[in-house]
């Protein structure tokens, strides 16, 4: 069957469709259908199965002969060390952890935070905690005290589990003193804390709350304990949160089947199959892609503590990708585009044999057609756009290549996954035609594996999710579907520009000023224009080693603009800058842009990667006139 087929075949059937792929988990009692809608518009699936997320994404594999087969490659190019470990090894480490903290107390539907680096160790606890019914909630390794402390006060973990440090390229970050810092602040107190050293900064302890990890790995293994099928994995909180968090919550019947099924579906891989994910464990893409659903396809995950560039080059990507066997390979946009300002021509490409690589997987922020164009040229495989967020956990849009591979087109993440009835509204929630930019919304009820609900805050649920189009799910992209059915997201809804009663896409600007030769990466902003209500503004960050006068770049960029999108767009203005201000997880912060542009009081994004480039965006800006208090 083909993907119109499959698609169809959904439609047509979705408790029969979704109770199909659910055969391929284990269950300890099967359920007995798919869709619980009895609490509607809070939707829940698979709710009276009985089942084990650690059971399916470990002990499965070694009961089913496959204990030798590497479970997790870790590799980390900043301290130089490498670490297989097999399906078996991994059984017995994570049922071991597991009754550390049983034996100290954690049981079924107790929190427990998660605060480490790109470590196996990350991937083991997580396991450890679903293991035993509890509830885990990762937070980046490294995020600032105050954050984790709000974090604290909404989960209110019994356990905190935290390295002593994270290892960057040019630093180590003590995180027990963050931690501290953190417990100090936060109104709810864990009573335990368990802490990996990391031999580059030993931590020091606390007395009758800090546990040594060697301790607690020490312990007596532990069998997995059968949770319902609508028992919560985990809490995650959304990587733009400011105030109050909003903790998405996975249930664990819907995760399993749904990550399961899009392992050979969409990403092509088989059991066995070397799967890398170039995320972190603090992101989405990080439990569903690092963690979860290699493990339970029984896959062979990579943990990856380096960056793109800089460990020590642009061609680290390539040596893990030769070196591990890789066949599928997940990143962002962002970290490509650092690769191809580093690497322009593709010289580390060449140094390294790419012939297990069979397909290369972008998500997280808009791919700009000219670096899919730049990934395929030098790559020489299919470099599939797909579309997902934190609250969905996999992919609502994508080109499913274990089904069929679509013609790509640039620009777009191809086609709506099935489980998702996706349509472009109006401010009025009526569909437009095909072309017209429109609010990007899912028909209900989501498919499984999607958030359900958050975290103690049903309110704030509806309101952020579902009062806009009462009987959809609001995403908060603008974007349109052309003739064919293919979705294009352009921009955040929020970044849809006004420019004298004209909707623009900001995307649609950036992906033109990508084009350019000389323009690595670049970010347009709407700023605000007493005459024709917003105007949009463009930042250039040019490819290393450019010598190009910045004014002439900026002229051809404006011209570039003008021919392909026309007057209307009204852009004039642009600025070279070194670099975007971004989230930890690469997303441009766009918002925080407009704000200094415009003059306006903001609060730091928690997620910031580095806040002295706000201070550089500043200076630009006021360059051009803007910025002003």
């Amino acid at each position: 069957m083909g993907y119109k087929e499959v698609y169809q075949g959904w439609q047509a059937d979705p408790d029969g469709f979704w109770m199909e792929a659910a055969k391929a988990i284990e269950w300890d009692k099967m359920p007995s259908k798919a869709l619980f809608d009895e609490n509607a518009p809070l939707y829940e699936w698979f709710s009276d199965g009985m089942v084990n997320t650690c059971w399916n994404a470990v002990d499965r594999h070694v009961e089913n002969g496959r204990g030798d087969q590497a479970a997790i490659i870790h590799d980390s190019p900043i301290t130089g060390r490498k670490q297989v470990i097999t399906y078996a090894e991994l059984k017995d480490r994570v049922s071991r952890v597991a009754g550390g903290l049983a034996a100290r107390g954690i049981v079924k539907g107790d929190r427990v935070i998660i605060y480490m680096p790109m470590v196996p160790e990350a991937l083991i606890a997580m396991l450890a905690v679903t293991r035993i019914g509890a509830i885990h909630s990762v937070v980046f390794g490294g995020f600032a005290a105050h954050e984790l402390a709000v974090r604290i006060d909404d989960a209110g973990p019994k356990a905190i589990i935290a390295a002593s440090a994270g290892i960057e390229p040019n630093r180590v970050v003590p995180y027990k003193p963050l931690l501290d810092s953190a417990i100090e602040q936060a109104k709810v107190k864990p009573e335990l804390c368990v802490i990996l050293q990391r031999e580059e900064k030993p931590a020091e302890m606390t007395a009758g709350r800090d546990v040594d990890w060697a301790e607690i790995e020490a312990s007596e293994p532990v069998d997995c304990l059968p949770v319902e099928g609508n028992h919560p994995v985990y809490i995650l909180y959304t990587s733009g949160t400011t105030g109050q968090p909003k903790g998405v919550i996975r249930h664990t019947g819907g995760h399993l089947v749904a990550l399961n099924w899009t392992m050979k579906n969409i990403y092509n891989v088989d059991p066995g199959d070397v799967f890398w994910a170039a995320s972190d464990v603090g992101w989405v893409v990080g439990h569903s892609y690092i963690c979860y659903a290699p493990l339970i396809h029984g896959n062979t995950t990579i943990v990856f503590e380096g960056k793109p560039v800089g460990t020590p080059d642009a061609g680290t990507f390539w040596r893990v990708i030769s070196e591990h066997g890789v066949k599928s390979f997940f990143t962002a946009p962002t970290a490509f585009r650092a690769v191809k300002r580093e690497d322009p021509k593709g010289e580390f490409v060449k140094k390294h044999d790419l012939s297990c690589l069979k397909q290369v997987y972008l998500a997280g922020e808009r791919a700009d057609p000219d670096t899919i164009v730049w990934a395929q040229d030098h790559l020489k495989v299919p470099v599939i756009d797909h579309w997902w967020q934190t609250e969905t956990g996999y992919a609502i849009a994508a080109n499913p290549v274990g089904i069929e591979l679509l013609p790509v087109k640039l620009g777009s993440p191809s086609v709506p996954m099935p489980g998702y009835d996706v349509h472009i509204l109006d401010e009025g929630g009526h569909e437009v035609a095909a072309g017209q930019l429109g609010a990007i919304a899912i028909k209900l009820p989501l498919p499984p594996g999607t958030l359900p609900n958050l975290w103690n805050a049903e309110a704030r649920f509806r309101k952020s999710y579902l009062n806009t189009f009462p009987g959809y799910y609001e995403t908060g992209d603008a974007g349109y579907k052309d003739e064919d059915g293919y979705l294009y997201i352009m921009a955040r809804t929020d970044d849809v520009i006004n420019v004298a009663g004209h909707r623009l896409s900001t995307g649609s600007m950036e992906e033109v000023l990508a084009s350019h030769p000389d323009v690595a990466e670049c970010a347009v902003i709407g700023v605000s224009d007493d005459l024709k209500g917003q105007l949009p503004l463009g930042f250039l960050c040019l490819n290393a080693g450019s010598e190009r006068d910045h004014k002439e770049v900026v002229a051809e960029c404006v011209k570039l603009v003008r021919d392909q999108i026309g007057p209307v767009a009204a852009f004039k203005a642009a600025v070279v800058v070194d670099r975007l201000p971004k989230t930890r997880s690469g997303k441009i912060l766009r918002g925080t842009m407009v704000s200094i542009a415009d003059g306006k009081e903001f609060k730091m994004p928690a997620t910031i990667d580095d806040p002295a480039i706000l201070d550089e965006i500043r200076e630009a800006l006021e360059e051009l006139g803007y910025a002003r208090s």
